[in-house]
């Protein structure tokens, strides 16, 4: 008899993860590798916000805080999502965490029964299934389209709800894709959603200030306010702040739930980091100018990287409204051969052989639930991202 959980058999390690460990892996073994698999901001933390946590440092502010964040935080937290969606919370209906992901985890740890259902929009986060089988739900992946730009119609949702359906969990604009819904394309889900009483929404709205041209970002419960109840909005500041390492995710929501997630929390990580709270606490409430001028860059190497995989025969790419991934196709080159002798049939095989062959390491799609694609980051610098493109089109080239 096996010594670990049974549970550990319904899951697998984050594959964003691995591509990264491997990469890191050639280039200590002195390979030429350009990384695109990871998802987080090139740029350093705000000079502000890095003071505000030395701050908190030298005032001694490095003991136990309350389980799921300071008050200070909270408040922040409240003003905040008042100030950029139009949502109403009090610091009760907060909860801090150490990063996005746990937050995400306590809440489906706090509310899933086995047998009960959560729907997933593909492409998705790779975490987002895995959470639901640790917590003993069952994942239903709802497959959009690339006709669709990667977003799910409200017929695909209102066909995958069933009695057993606890969550819908709603990312816009997406990792991997980019694809950000519009207000109009949202109410068109929040109109299913209201229809099933007994679904609650848990949105991810970590990219909600990486957004580019003129799409403008909205969350559910902005949306539709007859959700309010029953939809967790869920955020951080690792992306929009660059402060992937600080590991500071937030939530708000109904009381009950909230106590819930405490709870959790309380008799597991207990409180997140108490120098990076404060650092968060000057993220939220210190200038914001600096996410425009972030998002410009950002949008250039968007178009760059668009621009010249379109040039691939074989690539379709589409043009994302936000994060800092694009997401391709590459159904025009299953069953070619690389010049290596790798059978590309599926994306992973495309992905592997890509490393192996020129160095460029990217996430293949089926770790996202949708192929044949793979997941490109432009969160790197105009050079690597040219090199980069150079190569895959150099490699694709020479598919036979």
């Amino acid at each position: 008899m096996s010594f670990l959980s049974k549970t550990l058999a319904r899951v697998k390690p984050s594959p964003t993860i691995a591509v990264t460990t491997m990469a890191g892996e050639l280039k200590a073994a002195g390979r030429d590798v350009i990384g695109l698999g990871a998802g987080e901001p090139d740029f350093d933390t705000p000079q502000n916000i890095k003071d505000a946590g030395i701050a908190a440092i030298n005032a001694g502010k490095t003991k136990y805080t309350a389980p799921d964040g300071i008050p200070e935080l909270k408040q922040a937290i409240c003003a905040k999502l008042k100030r950029d969606n139009g949502l109403d919370y009090v610091p009760a209906q907060v909860s801090v965490g150490t990063g996005g992901k746990q937050i995400l985890y306590n809440a489906l740890m706090a509310t899933l029964n086995p047998g009960d259902e959560v729907v997933i929009p593909a492409p998705y986060w790779v975490s987002y299934p895995d959470m639901v089988l640790l917590a003993g739900g069952e994942p239903v992946a709802v497959e959009a389209s690339l006709e669709t730009n990667f977003k799910i119609t409200p017929a695909q949702l209102e066909a995958a709800i069933t009695p057993k359906t606890k969550w819908f969990i709603f990312n816009s604009p997406s990792n991997p894709t980019g694809a950000g819904y519009t207000r109009d394309e949202l109410k068109a889900l929040t109109d299913v959603l209201l229809r099933h009483p007994h679904v609650w929404v848990m949105t991810d709205d970590m990219y909600e200030h990486l957004v580019y041209d003129d799409y403008v970002f909205c969350t559910p419960a902005e949306v539709e306010p007859k959700l309010y109840e029953r939809t967790l909005t869920c955020n951080g500041v690792s992306k929009a702040y660059a402060m992937t390492g600080w590991r500071i995710g937030y939530a708000a929501g109904p009381k009950e739930l909230i106590g819930a997630m405490r709870m959790i929390q309380s008799q597991s990580t207990s409180n997140p980091c108490s120098i990076s709270q404060y650092a968060a606490l000057e993220a939220l409430n210190g200038p914001q100018d600096f996410i425009a001028s972030n998002n410009e860059m950002f949008k250039r190497r968007r178009d760059l990287v668009v621009s010249m995989l379109s040039e691939i025969d074989g690539l379709t790419c589409p043009v994302p409204e936000g994060a800092f991934y694009v997401y391709p196709s590459i159904a025009g080159l299953i069953g070619k051969t690389s010049k290596g002798g790798t059978l590309i049939d599926t994306d992973e095989a495309f992905a592997k052989a890509l490393l192996e062959e020129t160095g460029v390491a990217v996430v293949f799609g089926a770790a996202f639930g949708l192929s044949p694609c793979f997941r490109v980051s432009y969160a790197t610098s105009d050079a690597s991202l040219t090199e980069a493109c150079s190569r895959i089109q150099d490699f694709c080239a020479a598919l036979n």
